[in-house]
């Protein structure tokens, strides 16, 4: 079938990028889906940091590639051997599919799936297969999903069924922001309640983690980040404390504020020099968790002496370290109970055409969560 997407076929072009164009919009051929996989309408994607990364090079893929990796839609076909599933079904996309089978998938921990992370820097399905075409040539999936697109053929290990009456557009930001920052706090650091906690970043992960922190019940919540209105929102989201990482002495005010630093630390703006101001404010004996991507060249370093005489903990947490199947629908549900408003993190909703455009206002921070809705011109 023909169908629309956004193409990527060169990384690096400067910005802006409603000017240099990276992104085109595409007439492209979408095979059937195979066996174990599942033709979606995408109605929902998120345009996230992960997506930026890779348009400007941090993250190398292979081109020509289809992006987008964080979206929800709706069953229309399924390939041989999917029998959990009908059409009409509403799913979430989740950009690590796991086999189940490898070392990682069998110690219950599917976002470091051996074959998952290897298909998707390869850029195909787990199949091995690419669905997508365009003048005869093959186009790269982007995480196993590539959702800028208004149908995409995915692998079943890759959706998670939800419930019909949550909105697409707010199902979509399960896929990756609410994973990754909720994820961080509950599953890779394990917040203890009555502790205190800060974000550096606040993006839509980052303050994903901040409403994490607040299920966790956590008692002192800082929010840190250069942009007031991002404080701003952090204050109304639940931060007991936000500070200006643009200020030369932030980690020293940050250190005074809670006696000492913070227990928990999340770095969620990949960035080292976040990372740096994260293990800085992290108390003694506590713990700096980064769920940042920065690029492969930059490196984060620290006082080893420091680590061992404070026996301080450093963590990565990779899609929040979630087990997508059991997670998403409990986030799921700490939403529909009004505990985790992750709604109030959506800005705009914008169509095909401007999509360049929208990674501009992703690059500079002024936005959280941008959705590109298919449907819209």
């Amino acid at each position: 079938m023909k169908i629309k997407a956004a193409v990527l076929h060169e990384m690096g072009l400067p910005q802006p990028y409603a000017q240099s164009q990276p992104l085109h919009i595409e007439q492209v051929e979408l095979d059937p889906p195979g066996e174990g996989e599942v033709l979606v309408e995408v109605k929902a994607a998120g345009l996230c940091h992960s997506d930026l990364s890779v348009i400007n090079g941090d993250r190398p893929r292979p081109t020509p590639m289809a992006l987008g990796h964080e979206a929800a839609g709706v069953v229309t076909e399924l390939g041989r051997g999917v029998s959990d599933l009908k059409a009409g079904d509403h799913v979430v996309m989740v950009f690590v599919p796991s086999c189940g089978h490898c070392l990682p998938c069998a110690q219950g921990r599917p976002a470091l799936c051996e074959p998952g992370a290897q298909t998707n820097i390869a850029g195909t399905l787990p199949s091995g297969a690419r669905r997508l075409h365009r003048n005869n040539q093959d186009l790269h999936h982007h995480m196993g999903v590539s959702a800028f697109s208004d149908h995409a053929v995915v692998s079943r290990r890759s959706l998670i069924k939800v419930d019909v009456e949550l909105p697409l557009a707010e199902a979509a930001l399960f896929g990756c922001a609410v994973i990754t920052g909720v994820g961080a706090v509950v599953n890779t650091a394990k917040v203890q309640p009555g502790s205190t906690v800060a974000v550096v970043g606040l993006g839509g992960v980052g303050l994903n983690a901040l409403l994490g922190a607040g299920v966790a019940s956590a008692q002192r919540i800082v929010a840190i980040d250069i942009l007031k209105d991002k404080l701003d929102l952090a204050r109304q989201l639940g931060a007991t404390d936000t500070f200006n990482a643009g200020d030369a002495d932030c980690a020293d005010q940050v250190r005074e504020a809670t006696a000492g630093g913070v227990d928990y630390a999340f770095e969620m703006a990949g960035s080292v020099q976040a990372m740096e101001l994260a293990y800085r404010i992290t108390r003694r004996g506590g713990t700096t968790v980064s769920a940042g991507l920065s690029h492969p060249d930059k490196k984060f370093a620290f006082q080893h002496v420091n680590l061992v005489v404070e026996e301080r903990t450093i963590l990565g947490s990779y899609v929040g370290s979630c087990i997508p199947a059991r997670d998403i629908p409990r986030f799921v549900s700490l939403y529909k109970q009004g505990r985790l408003p992750v709604n109030r993190l959506l800005s705009d909703s914008i169509g095909f055409d401007g999509l360049n455009a929208a990674f501009d206002r992703l690059a500079s921070g002024h936005t959280v969560r941008q959705i590109l809705t298919p449907g819209t011109v």
